[in-house]
């Protein structure tokens, strides 16, 4: 290989700069991909394709490679799928945020084995997913994206995401490419791309496991670095991280990806290289293999640095090394193209959307249900669905579903000198949103359920159902609430649906690039769930959104509350079934909700100072615990917990523990409950969290049916890094406590460690589980 032909595989394309339109440029493919490329970006993402004309392009595009470069070699063509592939027509799941509600990896999993077939009938090899941040700051937009803030939690449910993507061989998988590399999900102030303050230990103990769990337990294949800095290093520039940690001490042997303009911005937003060469040169020393979205740096820039010695050849060779046995592990240079009548069978078939209903059903969270208000009769008499997010499809969408990236094409065309990739479709001025998509979506995307259409086709045949939108997600005006009162005071019961707008555009709410330093409803939706409130009716507030809600009095005086995050497109039959008794609310909070923004961060597994203020405990102005806590999720039954073992009760620290109880259904209908195992170091050479979830299981028990739920832990899990640096396990009294959430614990015990300390060299990320 030339030098030139070896660069040109480190680097990217967007498919636009080659095929505008949708058809290859033979001048521009000529000046982009001469000498071969790396990648391909968004073929599906960033245009208007459908399922076959996305493959047909990938073809053309592979086959211009194979047969007009010298070489041959076929591109990687990467997209979003980070709750679904992200192209039109494809399947949207409920947000991550949802999924991890489910606390159900077999769902992550399988939605991920969806997507890879989705993706790979259209010619596309990787996914920029999943997001193995932990999140411990509400006020960041990108917290729909996480699965929360608990590092156990994400481990197990990233680990899932990641088999489901990759498959069985990846020769017909596609590479995960976990993100955000690392500790990006607690940036200063909750502003995106901002630097995270963690200490040395608080980077080892809660932000790193993830991503080695992924890299050990599933074999992930890329990395992604947050755009952000660790105390003074941008993480894309920091050797010690993308090689010192992920290659050498974890046996990494995937590629590192820069995110996208990720390199450049060491020159021109972290100000730590003066040039787009020396920008390149130390993103390649640290440990990145592929500059993404196009070719930057990695271009010209490193080829002039390359040659006068600024880096060794060396360097760039071991960096191709990495991208071609990619490539031939997943098959590339045998199965270059696809089959285009096949793709245009693939999107969203039944069985993608009966997962995505389950999916959305299994991920809903009820937060409070004052009074048994649900699950509401079948054949109530007259149901009032009020709020701005009761008939909207827009909203069900999260940031990196296909509709959101739309809206971005959109602004574009309303911006003199931008020229989006295709033309959006777009409402005409003054339309009603709600009517425009009712009509838009089916011709341009995947078909969604409202919830009001969810609600209508369940209630009974006499059921009176009216609706008022009430008032916009941010608009301030409040002319809709007199039609929402009055449709309000003549019901049975009010639903009220409020919440969040997710993308990336200004008039989003939530999502990249979305933050919030205010955690309560945005716009007058708050006054409208107060106006309804008080006509008396009694009522249930459903959110949707990304991102926890400090509701305040709301929380106080709403009878019932319950969670649906951005449920996706059969968000609207999942909300409905949930609400009228057809399926058990089973969800469990995978995040911890503030009542005020003033308090974050808030999170279970803080340590024994944290949490509180010394000496009376309180804020002046607040209770300094969470509105709701991590783990928090109600049923429409009763649960009793009972019959704990733990077995041995002292065991040597490179032992393990079998921790055992009965979990009995004493109400009257079946549900769900999910069993969680905490433990606490009751006293160690280093503060220890006053919590730690290392095990759960989700159950579903028919009433009066009972059984026995056990924990193999492994003490091995139960090690922290002491004042040495050294990763051990300690002699001592360990806490044990199992209960429906972080705060609802409902049997305690303990165990002692005996003998020495030792060093755990061996790591366990997932605790096994039986239910009998």
């Amino acid at each position: 290989m030339t030098l030139e032909e070896k660069v040109a595989q480190l680097g990217s394309v967007w498919v636009f700069e080659v095929a505008p339109g949708g058809r290859l440029s033979e001048e521009l493919a000529g000046r982009r991909l001469a000498h071969g490329i790396g990648q391909i970006t968004r073929i599906g993402g960033a245009s208007d394709a459908d399922a076959r004309a996305i493959a047909a392009l990938a073809n053309v595009l592979q086959r211009y490679l194979v047969e007009r470069t010298r070489l041959g070699i076929p591109a990687i063509v990467h997209e979003e799928c980070c709750a679904g592939l992200m192209a039109r027509g494809a399947t949207v799941f409920p947000q991550i945020i949802g999924l991890a509600s489910t606390w159900e990896p077999r769902l992550a999993r399988a939605m991920a084995a969806r997507i890879r077939r989705q993706m790979r009938a259209v010619g596309a090899h990787q996914g920029l997913a999943p997001v193995l941040d932990v999140a411990r700051d509400p006020r960041w937009g990108r917290i729909e994206e996480t699965f929360g803030e608990d590092p156990y939690l994400a481990s197990v449910m990233g680990i899932a995401y990641v088999q489901g993507l990759h498959g069985d061989d990846l020769r017909e998988g596609v590479v995960a490419t976990g993100k955000h590399f690392v500790a990006y999900g607690v940036p200063e102030g909750g502003l995106n791309w901002a630097p995270a303050h963690v200490g040395r230990r608080e980077l080892l103990e809660v932000f790193l496991p993830p991503f080695e769990a992924a890299v050990r337990e599933a074999r992930l294949r890329s990395i992604m670095p947050g755009y952000h800095e660790i105390d003074g290093v941008p993480v894309s520039a920091d050797p010690e991280l993308l090689t010192g940690v992920l290659r050498e001490q974890w046996g990494f042997d995937g590629i590192v990806v820069s995110d996208y303009t990720a390199i450049d911005n060491l020159r021109g937003y972290h100000r730590v290289a003066t040039d787009k060469a020396e920008a390149a040169v130390q993103a390649l020393l640290a440990g990145i293999d592929v500059e993404l979205p196009s070719v930057d740096c990695y271009g010209e820039a490193l080829l002039d640095a390359v040659r006068r010695g600024r880096v060794p050849v060396q360097a760039v060779d071991e960096a191709v090394r990495r991208v071609l046995t990619v490539k031939f592990t997943l098959g590339l240079f045998d199965h270059p193209y696809v089959d285009e009548e096949r793709a245009a069978a693939t999107f969203d078939m039944p069985e993608d959307r009966a997962l995505a209903r389950e999916i959305a059903r299994r991920s809903i969270v009820l937060l409070k249900n004052e009074g048994g208000l649900l699950p509401l009769p079948r054949d109530i008499g007259r149901l009032a669905v009020i709020g701005p997010a009761a008939h909207s499809r827009r909203l069900l969408n999260g940031d990196y579903h296909y509709p959101a990236h739309v809206d971005v094409y959109r602004q574009m065309v309303m911006v003199p000198g931008e020229q989006p990739p295709f033309m959006p479709p777009m409402p005409p001025p003054g339309a009603d949103l709600e009517q425009w998509e009712a009509e838009a979506y089916p011709r341009h995307f995947t078909p969604f359920v409202t919830i009001l259409e969810g609600i209508r086709a369940r209630v009974g045949p006499r059921t009176q159902v009216t609706h008022a939108r009430g008032c916009d997600v941010t608009d301030p005006s409040t002319d809709g609430f007199e039609a929402a009162v009055r449709a309000a005071r003549e019901a049975d019961v009010a639903v009220v649906v409020v919440g969040h707008k997710s993308g990336l555009t200004r008039d989003c709410t939530c999502g990249e690039f979305r933050d919030a330093a205010d955690l309560s409803l945005p716009g007058v939706q708050a006054q409208l769930v107060w106006e309804v409130l008080r006509t008396g009716t009694p009522t249930v507030v459903v959110l949707v959104g990304g991102r926890p809600v400090a509701l305040g009095d709301i929380a106080r005086t709403a009878p019932a509350i319950m969670a649906a995050w951005i449920p996706g497109e059969e968000g609207g039959h999942a909300v409905a079934e949930v609400l009228l008794g057809e399926a058990e609310p089973g969800g469990r909070l995978p995040v911890s909700i503030p009542r005020k923004a003033g308090q974050i961060p808030v999170f279970y597994g803080h340590k024994p100072t944290g949490g509180r203020s010394q000496v009376l405990g309180d804020y002046v102005d607040v209770e300094a615990g969470p509105l709701y806590p991590f783990g928090h999720g109600l049923t429409y039954t009763t649960f009793r917990y009972d019959g704990l073992v733990i077995v041995p009760e002292a065991v040597p620290a490179d032992g393990q523990v079998e921790v055992a109880c009965q979990v009995t259904n004493v109400g009257e209908r079946a549900g769900d409950e999910v069993v969680q195992l905490y433990v606490r170091d009751v006293q160690a050479s280093v503060t220890r969290p006053v919590k730690e979830l290392k095990g759960f299981v989700r159950l579903h028990l028919r009433p009066g049916e009972s059984r026995e739920v056990r924990f193999t832990l492994d003490l091995c899990q139960l090690a922290f890094y002491d004042r040495k640096w050294r990763r051990v396990v300690e002699p001592g009294e360990v806490e044990v406590m199992i209960g429906a959430s972080s705060q609802d614990i409902r049997l305690t015990g303990r165990f002692v460690i005996t003998g020495d300390q030792i060093v755990a060299e061996r790591k366990v990320f997932i605790t096994p589980v039986t239910v009998t």
